[in-house]
């Protein structure tokens, strides 16, 4: 079996039932298929074929899913790229990733222009609207008529995506997979979230990111449940879109789960269909996810703690462990295995801080084009993941820490996400992140950078006084900064390094 395939077995099986709706535009899953056969015979057409790496430069939409599945039915190899970096990023991930194709909204014309004007390895730039540029191929121009399924043969070993790490310390890397280390992606959510056709799946995370594509756009796809995709996240929107269109199963990052609890009037809306809840790419604290279970009314919470490396997989906590283990990463998903380890690769005692490794079927293949960090990350058949972790005497893993992120002031390790669960804790915190930096006298100091709620003041000594209440006296900051927001990056991770390099020239991260 293959990634592409199940698009087809489901239109063969149930070609009429509503496949993806985005704005005004829905699909049945033969009229997906048919859309997708269209493009894919007219890459064909173009000489575009299997193996061939093809960027998506595109925000949520249909034309995403349609744009993805073409390049999985020629066997090429897609590789979805953040629109929110700068020229600079994403003309490195285009040339770091042999892009031949680049598919973009008609928003980044301009850009692509820049960055693709000097490479001679782009023969096709298509953008996603039938508005005609000079020098730019069109959807409709690509778009033939034949809906027959495309005559290539794909296996499960030939290579499918890359997906490029977040790049928080960073050059972001590209993680290579074939089709079986995706369906292995899809067959483990199915499983272990209870996914099933009758779903209705509401995207709201950007597409490009491992866990919106990987763990539920391909898994939907792959099941036959019906998609609702939005471009951009608005949290009025999403609550609207819960109640309009019925949706069962619910997946964002901590921060947008947040921002729903911004919205003045959220407790009017009927969120009764969601029957389960997903949460990961970053802490969920534990004071912000009650807030969020109250709002659901259900505590069918699933936390998924993984990386893109691997697929992304890791630990996952089921609802029912939620009741004793809140706050933990969870336990080993399924068709995978987890440990702690401490520096000389033994595993670590319970409660002692490792590194946590994986090992499962969904692991990358490799660093495309870099063997060095390959050797470094995929050791004796295991991915170094580079996060600190614990794990207790049941066998749940909680990661503490990036290695690179660990505070170490006057001898004292010191854990940021410790620190952050404190602050978020603060009737007045709505953010909050908390890095090191250098200090002659301690080696570092604990800095928190924090944003108020609305109609909210921070004062300093407040905060300092509610900090002690909670933390040892070297883990309270010594400094507080207000900011209008923090940075973060797609998947809705802090980039810790801008801020330690905003912070270390003096400039605001606001």
């Amino acid at each position: 079996m293959d990634v592409r395939s199940t698009l087809a077995r489901n239109a063969r099986q149930f070609p009429d039932k509503q496949a993806v709706c985005f704005e005004n535009h829905s699909y049945t899953y033969k009229q997906l298929n048919d859309e997708v056969n269209k493009i894919a015979s007219g890459l064909l057409t173009h000489h575009v074929g299997k193996g061939e790496k093809i960027g998506v430069l595109m925000k949520n939409s249909d034309q995403f899913m349609i744009v993805f599945y073409a390049i999985m039915k020629i066997g090429a190899i897609a590789v979805p790229i953040n629109f929110r970096l700068t020229a600079r990023e994403i003309q490195y991930i285009v040339e770091d990733a042999d892009i031949s194709v680049l598919f973009f909204d008609e928003a980044y014309v301009p850009l692509v222009r820049q960055i693709t004007e000097n490479n001679p390895n782009i023969k096709l730039r298509i953008c996603a609207s039938d508005q005609a540029y000079e020098n730019i191929q069109t959807i409709h121009d690509i778009r033939v008529q034949n809906v027959l399924e495309p005559n290539v043969e794909v296996a499960e070993s030939d290579d499918a995506e890359i997906l490029y790490t977040s790049g928080t310390t960073g050059n972001p890397k590209g993680a290579l997979f074939d089709h079986h280390r995706i369906l292995y992606v899809a067959f483990t959510s199915a499983i272990m979230m209870k996914i099933d056709p009758a779903d209705k799946l509401l995207h709201v995370a950007p597409l490009f990111h491992s866990a919106q594509l990987n763990l539920f756009m391909i898994t939907g796809t792959f099941l036959g449940s019906t998609q609702i995709i939005h471009q951009d996240f608005h949290p009025a929107h999403v609550l609207q879109a819960i109640e309009q269109y019925k949706i069962s199963l619910f997946f964002a990052v901590p921060t947008m789960y947040n921002f729903l609890l911004q919205v003045s009037n959220y407790e009017t809306y009927d969120l009764s269909s969601v029957k389960r809840c997903g949460y990961g790419a970053a802490p969920m604290p534990t004071a912000l996810l009650k807030k969020v279970m109250h709002l659901f009314k259900h505590d069918q919470f699933y936390n998924m703690c993984g990386l893109t490396e691997a697929g992304p997989g890791g630990v996952l906590l089921l609802p029912e462990e939620h009741k004793t283990k809140m706050g933990a990463g969870g336990k080993a998903m399924l068709c995978t295995e987890v440990k702690v380890v401490n520096e000389w690769g033994e595993d670590a005692a319970p409660y002692e801080v490792g590194e946590f490794i994986i090992q499962s079927e969904m692991v990358m293949k490799e660093y495309y084009k870099n063997p060095e960090e390959t050797r470094r990350t995929l050791r004796d058949g295991w991915l170094y993941t580079g996060d600190l972790a614990i794990i207790d005497e049941d066998g749940y893993i909680t990661l503490v820490d990036r290695k690179k992120d660990m505070i170490i002031s006057g001898g004292e390790n010191i854990y940021s996400t410790e620190v952050e669960q404190v602050l978020y804790q603060s009737p007045d915190v709505l953010e909050a992140t908390v890095i090191g930096l250098p200090d002659e006298i301690w080696g570092e100091k604990v800095v928190a950078i924090v944003v108020a709620k609305e109609g909210k003041s921070l004062e300093v000594e407040k905060l300092k006084t509610f900090c002690r209440q909670h933390l040892a006296s070297h883990k309270v900051p010594t400094e507080f900064i207000k900011e209008n927001f923090i940075p973060r990056n797609a998947s809705g991770k802090i980039l810790k390094y801008r801020l330690r390099e905003a912070l270390q020239t003096g400039e605001s991260s606001s």
